[in-house]
């Protein structure tokens, strides 16, 4: 009896595993009259180039903050809070929205829903549509005419090393220890690899690169000096004296941004959240992956003027 129950339970376990829907979304946006457009979603640029029907597969988040800016300066930029990208059950999906001009002033764009349907793992996008993993790296494809033929070059750029150095600070009457991870100390660090192979004929052809790495492509802090610093974060008494210390951390350090939401979650205040996750962008080295810290915000507000202020730095 017990091995039935067992097997019967096993057996719903897999058909509630077979019936989760995917957990990302796709989101295709076009313009009806041809004008291209570069979409930025939480402050972070997604095509480096303009495009006039662009989709953007793997989105992990049940909704964004996107702002259209156009290749035309004389056509207003799109703003649009929330944009969902699940349906009233919460569900992800594949949404489509229309870009077209006002009929009474035609420098005005708006950006309309269009449709929506399940995701499909096995979806084809039309050739004319430009698509864009979201999350994947990209690499540095240029292809050049050079004297009748098409010269292609891949570049990519690593980091292999760097320098520790302690430094003893005084924050607020507190002695502590911080280190700095610098890659310009003690030598060259950056290695550069660079292949380059001819084909006859061709045409020239730019792909798109993978963002830039913040805080000047250095690595982020080990866990044991980030275990120190949040131990002498924690350790202040006074909110306001927290957060003087927390910058003074990252002030000399670089941080991913799960290292920053855990300090941002050391305060009480909302505000001083804020503040923390507005100082602490030029510190991150995932500048791509900000987005996250929208949760630690209970209002709404919050989360918007982050995006705004990440915005306000592309």
């Amino acid at each position: 009896m017990i091995k039935k129950i067992t097997l019967l339970a096993l057996l719903l376990i897999t058909m509630v595993s077979f019936a989760q829907p995917g957990m990302v979304g796709h989101l295709t946006i076009f313009s009806e009259d041809g004008d291209k457009f570069t979409l930025i979603l939480n402050g972070e640029v997604i095509n480096d180039v303009p495009q006039t029907n662009l989709r953007v597969e793997d989105l992990n988040q049940p909704y964004y903050n996107a702002k259209i800016k156009f290749e035309d300066n004389t056509l207003a930029d799109i703003s649009k809070n929330n944009l969902m990208l699940t349906d009233v059950d919460g569900i992800f999906s594949d949404v489509t929205y229309k870009i077209k001009r006002d009929k009474n002033n035609k420098t005005k764009m708006k950006m309309n829903y269009f449709s929506s349907i399940p995701v499909q793992p096995d979806f084809i996008p039309a050739p004319n549509v430009h698509v864009i993993h979201y999350g994947r790296p990209r690499q540095v494809v240029v292809q050049q005419p050079v004297g009748g033929v098409t010269q292609t070059t891949t570049t990519t750029t690593t980091q292999t090393g760097g320098t520790s150095v302690g430094v003893g600070v005084n924050v607020g009457g507190v002695n502590m220890g911080v280190t700095i991870n610098d890659a310009t100390v003690g030598g060259t660090v950056t290695q550069t690899t660079t292949t380059t192979t001819t084909n006859v004929g061709g045409t020239a052809v730019l792909e798109e690169a993978e963002p830039i790495r913040g805080c000047n492509g250095r690595t982020c802090m080990t866990a044991r000096d980030f275990n120190a610093a949040m131990t002498t974060i924690k350790n202040q008494s006074f909110e306001d004296t927290r957060l003087k210390t927390a910058k003074q951390v990252i002030t000399v350090n670089c941080l991913n941004t799960d290292q920053i939401i855990q300090i941002a979650n050391t305060f009480n205040f909302e505000d001083n959240k804020l503040d923390f996750a507005k100082y602490a962008y030029d510190y991150c080295i995932e500048p791509r992956n900000y987005f996250k810290l929208n949760g630690i915000f209970s209002f709404s507000s919050n989360v918007d003027e982050l995006s705004d202020y990440v915005q306000s730095r592309q």
